[in-house]
């Protein structure tokens, strides 16, 4: 039996780059995978590809950075699924620029979408969770909230708040039988980190231990295995996914 059979999992963020690869192996696990996000198109492209390979998938439009969408997208959810016993909240973006020339608007743009779209999204579907006695919480951070990067303050803000929530809200949970824990994925090949410009991304390879960027799909490995039974005494923890640059 698949290790995720009879179970549902919620991915925001999930029409492309780590949140996709995320939802697909997810699927591929047996799980019931609802993905969230604002394009539909592109999140009933990501269905098809996991109805193509006999999985069950839905999506759900709407931006997490707004609570009433984030309670709309979990009441659907459960109202499709019956249940939710995995959330991945994923959902992020960038604003990069300077700190002299950041605008307070693209500094609340990125804290808005990954900072408090994590909270809007995690407090609509924890009451299910404390109900079922059951739940895997996995919020995707960033070294770069363990690290910093110049002209990411907003970003990197944003990111080290996923960690300091991650941590409180499973010791708040432990108790209810639900895990909470983080990844921190380093360079992942996305259309994100596509924009880039060749001398940075040459630049970032020399700073990656295994000479290589990395796959969403290395992301979704780990966020795989602590929606697993196997990870079932790991709670409150942020595990690296970067080929070595933050250790």
């Amino acid at each position: 039996m698949p290790q995720l059979e009879g179970q549902t999992a919620l991915v925001t963020g999930g029409s492309r780059g780590i949140g996709r690869g995320i939802a697909l192996r997810l699927a591929q696990a047996g799980a019931t995978v609802v993905i969230a996000g604002r394009n539909r198109d592109a999140l009933e492209e990501v269905v098809r590809e996991i109805e193509e390979s006999e999985g069950k998938g839905f999506a759900q439009a709407g931006s997490v950075a707004v609570a009433a969408d984030a309670q709309r997208i979990v009441e659907a959810s459960l109202e499709a699924t019956g249940r939710i016993d995995i959330l991945v909240n994923n959902a992020g973006i960038t604003r990069d620029g300077l700190l002299m020339r950041l605008s307070l608007e693209h500094w609340h743009e990125v804290l808005d979408t990954n900072l408090t779209g994590a909270f809007n999204m995690t407090k609509a579907a924890v009451r299910s969770m404390v109900k079922q006695k059951s739940g895997s919480i996995i919020n995707v951070s960033s070294i770069i909230g363990l690290m910093g990067n110049a002209g990411q303050a907003n970003y990197a803000a944003s990111k080290a708040g996923v960690i300091g929530f991650t941590k409180s809200i499973a010791r708040e949970l432990a108790s209810r039988n639900i895990t909470v824990n983080a990844v921190a994925p380093g360079y992942i090949e996305t259309d994100m980190t596509a924009a880039l410009s060749d001398e940075s991304k040459v630049l970032m390879l020399k700073g990656i231990p295994v000479q290589r960027f990395g796959q969403p799909e290395d992301v979704a490995g780990v966020v795989l295995f602590l929606a697993s039974p196997d990870a079932r005494y790991i709670t409150g923890q942020v595990i690296s996914v970067d080929g070595g640059m933050a250790m």
